[in-house]
């Protein structure tokens, strides 16, 4: 009898673990009507005064989420298209197609055509606020754009793609990088050891640390902003998987395309989201016309894959979900 109750209990036990995974929606179809198809399918209202937190891309960069992609979702939720200034410089300071002063930033963003459709605001444009972190293993709080704190909810909508640095860029960088100030993603980069941004010390040991403390950094800067907007109205995530590059939107002239474009994925778990696009990233078979293989090679090279794995063991989301297909 003990050993019956034993085996119930286990199966009871399996069975609430496999409840209790992530929901991740998907569609396969890209398009303005799919993106609000799969906002709605999240069932999470956005409320209030409403972040959509994108990249608007590098200026000679072509694989950004256009504005004719998600005018509709914008409009929807009558969003405001939220960014922050880079902490990098490939050229003159007054090198147009450059987004590290606010000065030129705008005018990448004009000449992307975002402001013809909505609102814009660089949010570390004027100031930073810090805000706290659970894990301050390496950093000891998140430093983001000030005008965070004009916005009630939060739509993390990313371009998933490879990235130099991280390896791969997902719904964990645009929280965390994404929405640090220039001073904060020197923070971050750096692990902790540069605070404030110094264009002189840009790629030298000093600021990029170690490259776990940089990818630990992400996760523990990325739980801050989650747990920011957790407490107002709320935050989704939605990732756009086209145009993947091995390279960042933020690269002025990206490594060509080399993956067909797959579809849309959105959930209320920005862990379960990235892993759902690496795990599709990773069963992709290699053709003429889609090969994964150098993208892969970026994430494991970059050990990309310990962003999702620490941001996991902080409790930001689950590693393990269940992919819904809302085109059926």
């Amino acid at each position: 009898m003990k050993k019956t109750l034993t085996i119930v209990a286990l199966m009871l036990v399996a069975s609430a673990a496999a409840f209790a995974q992530s929901k991740v929606y998907l569609t396969r179809e890209i398009s303005p009507e799919s993106l609000v198809r799969i906002y709605k399918a999240l069932g999470v209202p956005a409320k209030g005064r409403v972040a959509v937190k994108m990249s608007t891309g590098e200026g000679s960069n072509p694989n950004y989420l256009k504005p004719e992609l998600v005018k509709d979702l914008v409009y929807e939720v009558d969003g405001t298209i939220v960014e922050c200034n880079t902490a990098y410089g490939n050229g003159p300071a007054d090198k147009k197609d450059e987004r590290n002063t606010s000065e030129n930033h705008w005018k990448v963003i004009e000449r992307h055509g975002f402001t013809k459709y909505f609102p814009v605001d660089i949010m570390d444009e004027y100031d930073e606020i810090r805000i706290p972190v659970k894990d301050q293993t390496h950093i000891k709080y998140d430093i983001v754009g000030g005008h965070i704190a004009n916005y009630d909810f939060m739509i993390a909508l990313n371009h998933f793609k490879g990235h130099p640095m991280g390896g791969y860029g997902g719904a964990l960088k645009n929280l965390s990088i994404g929405c640090a100030s220039q001073n904060g993603k020197a923070y971050i980069h750096s692990a902790g050891k540069m605070e404030k941004l110094d264009m002189g010390q840009l790629w030298t040991p000093r600021f990029i640390g170690n490259q776990d403390g940089f990818l630990e950094s992400m996760a523990a800067a990325a739980q801050a902003v989650v747990n920011y907007f957790q407490k107002q109205e709320g935050i989704i995530y939605i990732s756009v998987m086209n145009n993947m590059s091995i390279d960042c939107d933020c690269v002025d002239h990206p490594a060509p395309v080399k993956l067909e474009d797959y579809g849309i994925l959105a959930s209320t778990d920005p862990v379960a989201l990235d892993q759902a696009c690496i795990d599709i990233i990773d069963q992709q078979k290699v053709t003429a016309k889609n090969d994964p293989t150098d993208l892969l090679n970026r994430i494991d090279k970059q050990h990309g894959i310990h962003t999702i794995e620490h941001a996991a063991q902080l409790g930001l989301g689950s590693r393990e979900y269940t992919l819904i297909n809302i085109d059926k």
